[in-house]
């Protein structure tokens, strides 16, 4: 009987396609395999294999598939389970879920890492022939004592790398092409993994002191009757070595173990300190790794010695896990674990207690700042509660002295964006040969360029948004699609030459503390400067080893990095954070600045903290001030339910792009007006978002908000057959629509 597949290609496309099975293949296809498949006229794609069927469609001719890439599956059941829940409650489709969650290595073709080794040509290998060739190389010294190295150092394996029997010899390359050219050797390739192995001498685990064991007991009783715990605990508390605890015990039942990050800054201080404990048994996931990598990381885990415990960033919960027990979300509150573009626009966190749920395994979040629907679902009972209230070695958390940078201003006691009291506690740091780290929420030299002659300010031709300065490169960016122009020395409006920057970035920051403190030495950690695979790396270890004196970074300086010597934290600007506009904005600064606060004085005694603000008497300050989590969650719970937000009502964002603005403006009236026909005073819009233009395309935005208690499949279903019935007018089908469900 004739065979079918229905596949899933790597593009955004709604449901799967259909081929037959060539006669070879048959019997041999499976769910979850790759088969290369044409499509249109002169296309081919590695597609992924859904189901395996007998049912001919009847509309249409079917086209064979051209060839059979697994005969097991690359992708598994359990994996393609997730992957169908987040394409319905994200409202995106399984193949942008493909081309998302599989290395590219695995969507086309992918080249195993090889090695050149020698050994001795076949009819070498009896000792009488190799007395005759090693009579013949008498003239010939080098190739002679290549060929005794080899023999020396091949008698147990009888091959051996190219490269190291050439160092070994101390002969160059060409000696040993010699000795292949006359048939001695024979040059052939083995493959190698990428996978690099710890060396790390593995140590006892630490023993919990009283606070943190009956957090770790607390957490084992919750498991009993809750799937997923809050674990609450104060920066520095030292809930890594409760998490540790934890994966011992997992793997000690024979699970395997996730142990996600919201920032892949974080990822080298934490397999550092689990290696320790459990060496070659981590495996460590994220974006910078090469394509190469992930694929054998990819292939390790389909194996029968795959790692007992994935240490990485959103991504890895994509990978093929066989045995999932337990996974950890550590700093579940970052906006980070949400992806924002391209599809799925899924929160990573979200999705791994659904993959856990799938797995019957147990899902964890730890943070010293819970998102508030994390904290609501744990005080009504959804998710267990425990909290660790008492920092490590119980050492005082940190004073914080808000400066009142506008009053300073006025009375000239600011050098730049910087206090007379936050230089001053700098300058003793730095004498006492103690750490300082500073935060500014902007990258870059200045956010804005400005002609004091006429207020021309450089904007992107393609995106609504004033371009920033680059004094490194010299160039004027911008932040959404990386438009690059050289910054200007003649204003091209009026032709002055009469700039001011106005804002700071830090890039401008260290340029001015390089100025203050010149004998200091300064670090930045942003975008800018952490684009490489090792950069995060280095300049967290030379900050770690003490060769860096000072610190300034955007939020990933905030989240969960532990250093010993840091005394003095500087936020520059609490007003960038307390001013943006979102429902979220409070919420945001709060963690951000309690994150941050947190990272000073967490060995050697209590750290001080300087929050610069124009915004003194902001509410949230002093709840940061005394760190007063519970307060500032009870505040926000009342807004959030006076104005409909979460955790009490659901968002969904609906955005639809087009170049031309009116036809993108008669399109989004029309689909909000149907909107409202169903949802009613649920929807909001449509408006312009914050950037109403990016890479040319022009923006709208809806808004719908809907009770938490409703089916977010009936919602998602409602919306889709919205679009679909609007979307079948001729004029709209160049509209871009898409949706993003629980938006951060």
């Amino acid at each position: 009987m004739q065979q079918f597949v229905d596949v899933i290609l790597p593009l955004p496309l709604a449901g799967t396609y259909t081929y037959s099975v060539p006669t070879e293949y048959s019997g041999k296809v499976v769910a979850g395999s790759r088969v290369s498949v044409p499509l249109g006229k002169s296309k081919h794609y590695t597609a992924l294999i859904a189901k395996v069927h007998n049912n001919k469609p009847e509309e249409y001719t079917v086209r064979p598939f051209t060839e059979l890439l697994d005969e097991q599956p690359t992708v598994l059941a359990s994996q393609m389970k997730l992957w169908e829940w987040m394409s319905q409650y994200y409202m995106c489709s399984l193949g942008e879920i493909f081309k998302a969650a599989v290395p590219q290595g695995l969507k086309g073709e992918f080249r195993p890492k090889t090695e050149q080794h020698i050994k001795l040509s076949a009819h070498f290998g009896n000792p009488t022939a190799r007395n005759l060739i090693e009579q013949s190389l008498s003239r010939a010294p080098r190739q002679k004592r290549l060929l005794a190295t080899f023999l020396q150092l091949t008698e147990q394996s009888g091959h051996i790398q190219r490269h190291k029997l050439i160092e070994a010899a101390g002969v160059s390359p060409n000696i040993c092409k010699e000795l292949t050219d006359k048939g001695v050797f024979e040059v052939f390739e083995v493959e190698v993994g990428r996978l690099t192995h710890s060396d790390t001498p593995i140590q006892p685990q630490h023993t919990l002191n009283k606070a943190q064991q009956k957090a770790f007991d607390q957490i084992n009783e919750s498991f009993a009757t809750k799937n997923v715990t809050l674990l609450h605990g104060v920066t520095s508390a030292g809930k890594t070595e409760v998490y540790i605890h934890l994966i011992t015990n997992a793997i000690k039942s024979g699970k395997q173990v996730l142990y996600m990050l919201p920032e892949i800054a974080l990822t080298k201080q934490t397999v550092e300190r689990l290696r320790r404990v459990f060496g070659n048994r981590i495996g460590l996931y994220h974006s910078k790794f090469s394509d190469a990598e992930r694929v054998e990381i990819w292939k390790k885990q389909l194996s029968d010695a795959s790692y007992d415990v994935i240490l990485g960033v959103r991504s890895s919960l994509f990978l093929p896990f066989k045995n999932l027990g337990l996974i950890i979300v550590d700093e579940e509150h970052e906006s980070s674990y949400k992806q924002q573009d391209p599809a799925p626009r899924y929160n990573a966190r979200n999705a791994a207690i659904v993959l856990a749920s799938q797995f019957g395994a147990k899902t964890l979040l730890g943070t010293a700042t819970p998102a508030i629907e994390s904290y609501y679902n744990a005080s009504t009972g959804k998710y267990a509660l425990v909290s660790l209230t008492e920092r490590y070695r119980s050492l005082q958390l940190p004073h914080i002295e808000v400066v009142d940078i506008q009053d300073m201003a006025r009375r000239k006691r600011m050098t730049g964006p910087f206090s007379d009291p936050l230089l001053e506690a700098m300058d003793s740091a730095l004498k006492e040969k103690r750490q300082i780290i500073l935060f500014q929420n902007r990258r870059g030299y200045s956010p804005l360029l400005e002609c004091r002659t006429c207020g021309w300010v450089p904007r992107c031709k393609h995106c609504d948004v004033s371009l920033t300065l680059h004094k490194s490169t010299s160039k004027l960016t911008c932040h959404y699609c990386g438009y690059t122009i050289p910054a200007p020395k003649i204003c091209p409006n009026c032709e002055e030459s009469n700039f001011v920057n106005l804002g700071y970035g830090t890039e401008k920051i260290e340029d001015d503390l390089q100025r203050i403190f010149p004998r200091a030495s300064i670090a930045r950690m942003d975008l800018d400067t952490t684009r490489t695979r090792n950069a995060y790396e280095k300049i967290i270890s030379d900050f770690q080893q003490g060769n860096t004196d000072i610190l300034i970074g955007t939020q990933m300086v905030s989240k969960g990095l532990d250093f010993d010597n840091v005394s003095v934290v500087g936020i520059l600007n609490a007003d960038i954070l307390l001013n943006y506009p979102d429902f979220r904005s409070t919420e945001r600064a709060f963690q951000l600045m309690a994150q941050v606060a947190g990272r000073a004085g967490r060995k050697n005694g209590q750290g001080m903290v300087y929050l610069q603000t124009k915004q003194p008497d902001s509410p949230v300050i002093p709840l940061i001030v005394r760190n007063n989590y519970i307060q500032f969650y009870e505040t926000q719970l009342q807004e959030r339910m006076l104005f409909h937000y979460p955790p009490f009502y659901r968002l969904v964002y609906v955005y639809m792009k087009h170049r031309d603005i009116h036809l993108l403006e008669e399109f989004s009236e029309k689909m909000g007006h149907r909107m409202r026909q169903i949802f009613d005073y649920r929807i909001l819009g449509p408006d312009l978002p914050p950037v109403a233009r990016v890479q040319q395309l022009y923006i709208r935005k809806i808004v719908l908000k809907v009770e938490a208690e409703l089916s977010q499949y009936k919602i998602n279903e409602a919306l889709q057959n919205i679009q679909q019935e609007l979307l079948a007018d001729r004029r709209y089908r160049q509209i871009t629509m898409y949706y993003d469900v629980d938006p951060l």
